[in-house]
């Protein structure tokens, strides 16, 4: 009796599945490559980018004056120099009665006595600080204005006085500056979009500057006056914008 075994049919199925695993490794090889090569050409693709400088400036007017008044008096007998320093005080608070100003707008802010001998003779120096707060711009520019009438009634402005204004409402521009300087970054953007063959897309990363305020002209006035009311509030944002 003799045995007969089909290697050849076994072989063959054998060799067919190899075939179609070798088959679907290939295709896998071809469809993971293409997906690496595209996976790396949108990587790069979102590394384009350029970062660029947005401004918004705006002019605006102070909503708070400070008035420092600094004097002195000077005598070699205590008293004296405290009746001259009331003096000073009483016409001090005349002079911005006088120009509508409430009494509780000037308060005392500071004051100190020196004393020192000259020739045996003792000396007394007493120095006074009065500052004034108000919200009324319009006033505080009308007493800078006349601060010589302090002088024609005796009284000597130290250094150290001068008016101040300050604008306080900066929080409510913020918002709307900061969309400015943005949308000034995007026209710088796209400019360079333009001149390299792309688009401008996304915001990638920003940084918001600080906000300055200063003079509106530059100019720190004449005597006495340190400032003027009229400002402006400046900010700079720095914006990285994918390019498409």
């Amino acid at each position: 009796m003799s045995e007969y075994t089909d290697n050849g049919g076994i072989l063959g199925k054998r060799n067919n599945v190899l075939l179609a695993s070798a088959g679907l490794l290939t295709i896998g090889m071809i469809v993971g490559g293409y997906l690496l090569g595209d996976g790396l050409l949108r990587s790069k693709m979102a590394d384009r980018s350029v970062t660029v400088r947005g401004l918004s400036e705006r002019e605006v007017t102070a909503d708070l004056a400070t008035w420092t008044i600094a004097y002195s008096a000077q005598s070699s007998n205590l008293a004296t120099a405290q009746a001259d320093i009331d003096a000073d005080t009483a016409a001090i608070s005349k002079f911005f009665s006088e120009l509508g100003f409430e009494a509780d707008a000037l308060k005392p802010t500071g004051v100190n006595v020196n004393q020192y001998t000259n020739n045996g003779i003792p000396q007394y120096t007493i120095r006074q600080r009065l500052s004034l707060r108000t919200t009324d711009i319009e006033k505080a520019q009308a007493a800078v204005a006349r601060q010589f009438d302090l002088v024609r009634r005796g009284v000597v402005l130290e250094d150290g006085s001068g008016m101040s204004y300050n604008f306080t409402k900066l929080e409510d521009i913020k918002p709307a500056m900061v969309a400015e300087a943005t949308k000034d970054a995007r026209k710088a953007a796209q400019q360079f979009a333009e001149d390299s063959g792309t688009d401008v897309g996304g915001i990638k990363s920003a940084t918001q500057g600080y906000f300055s305020i200063n003079s509106r002209d530059g100019d720190g006035g004449g005597y006495g006056v340190t400032d003027t009311p009229y400002k402006k509030v400046r900010v700079v944002t720095t914006v990285n914008f994918y390019l498409d």
